[in-house]
């Protein structure tokens, strides 16, 4: 399973890129909307050096014009190996279909549908990402989306990968996993609420204080030390 952070800032992108075996950062306009008032793309470039990993960058035009425009714009600046992310509607197929065939590396975004899904694969795109929750949140059923479009992916030797997004809670990328997802961008929200969990600290802590207790020092290293 491919691991990515679902966020633009740099401080949790730094922390994060020294724990997690990282394959991405994502981004979106209402993402960015949150760090405020940035160089966007001297911003970006910073997110690069500090996570070595790929980008995934929204457009934010909404013509197949505007698309193309927006992902030359984007590949000029920040590399032919970022990801461009492209809705899929109308407009985004039309321009996935001419961006695919020149060589881009696009992520189909804002999918709340099965069909749209087929759609990304047939289109040829590298990642398509479904939205979990949002779906859920119209009652559709997200892990039987996720599950059959991972069959869609099998049946027809697509190079494909389902990247799932927008998690509320753990609970919904582990389901997104058992459907099939190969990959998954994750929120920093739910990181932080998956490393809180007290069950695992108080596990960790008595392991700690066993170990100190019996041999009164910290660490495996400072034993070996203290025995040297």
């Amino acid at each position: 399973m491919e691991i990515l952070l679902d966020t633009i800032n740099l401080d949790s992108i730094r922390q994060y890129a020294d724990i997690l075996p990282l394959s991405g950062i994502t981004s979106n306009p209402s993402i960015v909307k949150r760090e405020g008032e940035i160089n966007f793309f001297e911003h970006m470039k910073k997110i690069k050096e500090i996570a070595r990993v790929p980008i995934h960058v929204q457009v934010s035009g909404s013509t197949k014009k505007e698309i193309l425009r927006d992902a030359e714009t984007i590949v000029a600046q920040l590399g032919k190996e970022t990801y461009i992310k492209v809705p899929i509607n109308p407009a985004g197929l039309a321009a996935i279909k001419e961006l695919k065939a020149s060589g881009y590396l696009i992520t189909a975004t804002a999918i709340y549908t099965e069909f749209q899904g087929y759609l990304a694969i047939e289109a040829g795109v590298d990642y398509l990402a479904p939205y979990y929750n949002r779906m859920e949140n119209l009652n559709v059923d997200s892990f039987t989306v996720l599950e059959n479009l991972a069959k869609e992916i099998k049946r027809t030797s697509s190079n494909s990968k389902i990247l799932g997004a927008s998690f509320k809670n753990v609970s919904q990328v582990e389901k997104a996993c058992r459907a099939g997802a190969q990959a998954i961008t994750i929120g920093i929200d739910v990181l932080e609420a998956a490393f809180a969990n007290q069950t695992i600290n108080c596990a960790i802590e008595a392991f700690n204080k066993d170990w100190s207790e019996n041999f009164g020092v910290k660490t495996i290293a400072e034993y070996v030390k203290g025995n040297n």
